[in-house]
């Protein structure tokens, strides 16, 4: 008895007509229920499986319509120019100007849940991160261009905080509006929104706020410190005869 022959021309026939196809749609293709028999049919094409999905999906190299940021979307499943969720996030990083913020990079790949997949990147030094204003900055791991990177996102920040341009100028009048707020607070409220703004910008923060406001760098990490740690009372920092009036004390005669 002659063994049964499986054919990748009626995988590449199927991938054409519909575009992508699950692994059961391709064995459905090709008549058999062997898993190793699709993959080593799919090995002698150029194919791709989703980024999306959990990898579910599969489409030929010649069907996907990549953009410039080298994906593809059809029906809501993502494919990538680079392959898997990993491979895709590390090009994005490696290839970033400021880095990414998990959320950034879920919005950019417009996939939920890359956490797992970055600090697997992380673990096998593909990717490094930087602690910023208490969340991870995944960055590229060659040192030049992570310290590019890092500086590019503390100058972003910094403008997103005080109101700058795309040029990096910061207007005088908002400074002066920060100066002037700050001015009617009192001297421990004046230390926690200093912290609050210095967390803001992230690394070089103290010394930025401090600068600005006239602080010694630290008066505003002993704020800082003070905000992380949650060691003041919400009562306590109420400046005297906010809030509702003090009821008088009615002497008895």
């Amino acid at each position: 008895m002659r063994p049964i022959q499986f054919e990748a021309a009626s995988l590449v026939n199927l991938l054409k007509k519909q575009r992508v196809a699950t692994l059961d749609e391709l064995k459905g293709a090709l008549g058999t229920k062997v898993t190793v028999t699709v993959f080593r049919k799919l090995k002698a094409l150029a194919y791709r499986s989703s980024y999306s999905h959990r990898g579910r999906y599969y489409t030929l190299n010649e069907v996907a319509r990549f953009n410039e940021r080298g994906l593809w979307t059809f029906r809501g499943i993502r494919f990538s120019r680079y392959g898997t969720l990993l491979a895709t996030a590390e090009a994005f990083i490696r290839a970033s100007d400021k880095g990414f913020y998990a959320g950034e990079l879920e919005r950019e790949l417009g996939v939920v849940g890359v956490k797992d997949a970055l600090t697997t990147l992380v673990g096998r030094a593909q990717i490094a991160r930087k602690e910023l204003s208490g969340r991870y900055l995944y960055c590229s791991p060659e040192t030049d261009k992570k310290r590019q990177q890092l500086l590019l996102r503390e100058t972003h920040e910094e403008e997103l905080l005080l109101g700058g341009t795309a040029g990096g100028t910061l207007p005088e009048e908002l400074k002066a509006a920060i100066i002037v707020f700050y001015s009617i607070l009192d001297e421990r409220q004046r230390r926690l929104y200093a912290a609050l703004e210095s967390l803001k910008l992230g690394h070089g923060g103290d010394r930025k706020i401090a600068g600005l406001l006239d602080l010694d760098v630290g008066t505003v990490a002993q704020g800082r410190h003070e905000l992380l740690r949650r060691e003041f009372e919400v009562e306590r920092i109420r400046r005297t005869g906010a809030g509702r009036k003090p009821l008088e004390k009615k002497h008895r005669r």
